[in-house]
């Protein structure tokens, strides 16, 4: 067997159905969609989530809480893993590393575990615990 005579299954691939192409494709004149009805017309059908005149289920289910849409969400970054980082630790190299994805609104350092050496560590945020770390061990910590 070769790729060059490869041919997949009958029965396994179906051609697209090609409707309003006239009575003889079978689709035609009303194109599967019936003779009268809102469904039939162009723009026809209802909105998604629409349950027949009934109260809908998102308005049912009770709310509850506020969901704050200027909201900024911040990767987190533990001291054990600046160990393994060399020289000055920014926030770009902390996604070359592959720990951050770069695609939230900053990256904050906390303060889990403990720092073996001195860095200069330039990120959105720090917490208390942590910049006392990262001084205690003879590095910088600079919020950009």
């Amino acid at each position: 067997m070769e790729l060059y005579n490869l041919t997949s299954t009958p029965g396994s691939r179906k051609s697209k159905k090609r409707v309003a192409r006239g009575r003889a494709s079978g689709n035609g004149k009303t194109a599967g969609r019936g003779e009268n009805g809102q469904n039939s017309r162009s723009g026809g059908g209802t909105r998604p989530g629409f349950e027949g005149g009934q109260m809908p289920l998102f308005r049912r289910v009770p709310k509850r809480g506020f969901n704050n849409v200027n909201r900024k969400e911040y990767e987190i970054v533990n001291l054990d893993y600046l160990n393994t980082l060399e020289g000055d630790v920014t926030m770009e190299t902390l996604v070359q590393s592959g720990k951050c994805k770069g695609n939230l609104s900053g990256i904050k350092v906390v303060g889990n575990g403990e720092l073996n050496k001195a860095l200069n560590v330039k990120v959105s945020k720090f917490t208390a615990s942590a910049k006392k770390a990262i001084e205690a061990a003879g590095g910088s910590c600079e919020e950009v």
